[in-house]
């Protein structure tokens, strides 16, 4: 969902949040599968980010697992202090206490490589075009176009806004009229 959002840079999945050195998804330990997202504050604020955040997710039902857990974390005290901010707004509009929980971001390791752009890892077309792109793994994953593309075929983002981008992704013709036409499929019109 981030991926579609302009000025969103990057987003990547992966783990925070625990003492191991080396999570894995087989090896969690005490780590929480995470999202990362990196943006551009003079096109997206960190605001906007929130409100998508706290829409994304059920903020007042208590996580049944330390590695699905609803948790929020922040880079800064200004983000500590928007987020807390966002959280007891959001509580008030519910009236009830929000589960999600705020904390300092500590080191994040990045998942598998097979666990990132799940729905761009879906569509063969697309994947073979972004691996011929960006051969190695890390600059896909790294990739703001694989981000957007992603969140695209997830079924975010606005129709004008995929027509727009898909010109500026670095695709072929052929590869722009599949993803056009994928997420047409997917959003039951054109884009």
């Amino acid at each position: 969902q981030f991926g579609s959002i302009p000025g969103v840079i990057r987003t990547r999945v992966g783990y925070a949040g625990g003492t191991a050195s080396r999570p894995t998804y087989h090896h969690l330990g005490d780590h929480s599968e995470t999202l990362q997202v990196e943006f551009d504050p003079s096109q997206v604020s960190y605001a906007q980010l929130l409100e998508v955040f706290w829409k994304a997710h059920d903020p007042v039902s208590r996580s049944w697992s330390r590695q699905y857990r609803a948790a929020l974390v922040y880079h800064s005290e200004a983000q500590r202090q928007a987020a807390e901010e966002s959280r007891a707004r959001l509580a008030a509009r519910l009236a009830t206490a929000i589960a999600t929980e705020l904390h300092p971001a500590g080191p994040f390791t990045p998942a598998e490589d097979y666990h990132q752009k799940y729905y761009l890892r879906q569509d063969r077309a697309l994947l073979r075009e972004f691996v011929a792109i960006y051969p190695d793994p890390a600059d896909f994953v790294a990739s703001t176009a694989a981000a957007r593309v992603n969140g695209y075929l997830a079924g975010y983002g606005v129709p004008e806004q995929v027509v727009q981008d898909a010109n500026r992704l670095g695709l072929s013709e052929a590869g722009r009229r599949h993803l056009l036409d994928a997420v047409a499929r997917r959003s039951g019109g054109r884009p």
